[in-house]
């Protein structure tokens, strides 16, 4: 889904799949680390494929994890950083789609950001 928007390009950062907007991670893969999976303690992590996307700001963060609850989490690691996690197999397509596009708005020039928009305007 990345990949139709503008400028991005596909890479690796810190060994996982990260796609990037002139050079600058909006969305990548997120496995649970040992230290991640030990935070749980009693609680069963979320399984399955996880996505990082980042968001505008921590209000936004917030905002995104109350209307997306099933889907949409935080871990300990990411506390006070505008990034969610997704779990793949909980989310559907629109809120996925949703979450990167606004993960690529947030990462994005502001002038290739507004060009984008307006192209979406056109095809309407």
């Amino acid at each position: 889904m990345a990949m139709v928007l503008p400028e991005v390009v596909e890479g690796e950062r810190f060994g996982r799949r990260t796609w990037f907007v002139r050079k600058k991670g909006f969305a990548w893969e997120r496995p649970f680390s040992k230290a991640d999976i030990k935070r749980f303690g009693d609680e069963t992590p979320p399984d399955g494929d996880i996505l990082a996307v980042t968001v505008e700001d921590l209000h936004e963060k917030e905002a995104v994890l109350e209307a997306h609850p099933k889907a949409f989490f935080n871990i300990q690691h990411f506390d006070n950083y505008p990034a969610v996690l997704i779990q793949l197999n909980k989310v559907t397509k629109r809120e996925l789609r949703e979450a990167i596009v606004d993960a690529w708005l947030a990462a994005a020039p502001p002038k290739l950001a507004q060009e984008f928009l307006a192209s979406l305007k056109r095809k309407r």
